[in-house]
């Protein structure tokens, strides 16, 4: 049983709570929230509240979070391009379209399903659904993430993540021009109030977020970006880089409708850094476009010639 504990924003006054809640846990529904609330595990300045309790600034929210019920994942025999593995962690060149791990009503055909059966087992403190997973990429970014293997590599892996030590750079087709050569986002990233399905800049139930971005190489309608994250929120460089106006191109949630072709965002995990939880010994990978990406990037080369 986990037990949250959520401080009410300032600019918080009279929000119902269970909008509150899903807003500051990503992972949670309201719907989920109304059952939370429901089964008396939610209180407000240490008193049980119905779903309609209006939330004002300071509350003092606390959510008892049951342990999620208990869902097999299967492994399954599947070709992985592992980048590099030993006995605490394996790296791996996620490919666009795989998702990550599983989730109720999705449990087959992740990438965890693919790491039980090459693995055999994974660390356990993620849960049942995402052993093993330090840090997730998007279903349709491709690129480099690291998965532990046990407990211990999990531990030490995660506290570099929160420390912000570990090298992180991506890299993106956006659509625009920019015109400086580098620079830095920084705008806190929350769920957007309009729509849970996305993220957005605001000051409302957000995060700090920083990508540090620079160019690489410009086109008539597009420029070839390396974005270096700070910090890792869910859909950080899409979210930043629609909030500068350069929204990554091919993305359905947070770019135009009219866009380069790929099936996905053009958007992958390159180079990925960190210290062995072992051996202390600072390793650093790096992985080569895919196909797509690097076959737009020639086209948008011949169409600026």
């Amino acid at each position: 049983m986990e037990h949250v504990f959520i401080k009410v924003a300032d600019s918080i006054n009279r929000e119902r709570i269970d909008k509150v809640i899903s807003n500051e846990q990503e992972d949670a529904s309201r719907t989920q929230v109304q059952q939370w609330i429901k089964e008396q595990r939610v209180k407000v300045n240490g008193e049980l509240v119905k779903a309609n309790y209006k939330c004002s600034a300071g509350d003092e929210i606390e959510i008892e979070i049951p342990e999620p019920e208990p869902l097999e994942v299967v492994p399954e025999q599947m070709s992985l391009d592992i980048i590099y593995e030993d006995q605490d962690l394996v790296v791996v060149n996620k490919p666009r379209g795989m998702v990550v791990h599983p989730a109720p009503g999705h449990l087959k055909g992740t990438l965890v399903n693919g790491l039980m059966a090459h693995c055999g087992d994974l660390s356990g403190i993620n849960g049942v659904l995402r052993p093993g997973i330090v840090h997730r990429i998007d279903k349709d970014t491709s690129g480099l993430l690291v998965v532990a293997k046990n407990d211990k590599a999990h531990q030490h892996l995660g506290q570099q993540m929160k420390d912000k030590t570990t090298t992180r750079k991506y890299e993106a087709i956006v659509h625009g021009v920019i015109p400086h050569n580098k620079g830095t986002v920084d705008a806190p990233i929350g769920r957007d109030v309009h729509d849970r399905q996305k993220m957005a800049v605001t000051d409302k139930n957000s995060k700090d977020a920083v990508t540090h971005f620079n160019v690489i190489e410009r086109f008539n309608k597009f420029t070839f970006v390396e974005c270096i994250l700070e910090t890792g929120r869910t859909h950080q460089i899409r979210v930043h880089m629609h909030y500068i106006d350069f929204p990554v191109a091919g993305d359905p949630k947070y770019g135009p409708k009219k866009t380069l072709d790929i099936s996905g965002q053009a958007l992958h995990a390159k180079t990925l850094g960190f210290v062995h939880p072992r051996t202390g010994e600072e390793m650093e990978f790096t992985s080569e476009l895919p196909e797509d990406m690097s076959t737009l990037l020639d086209e948008l080369r011949r169409n600026n010639a």
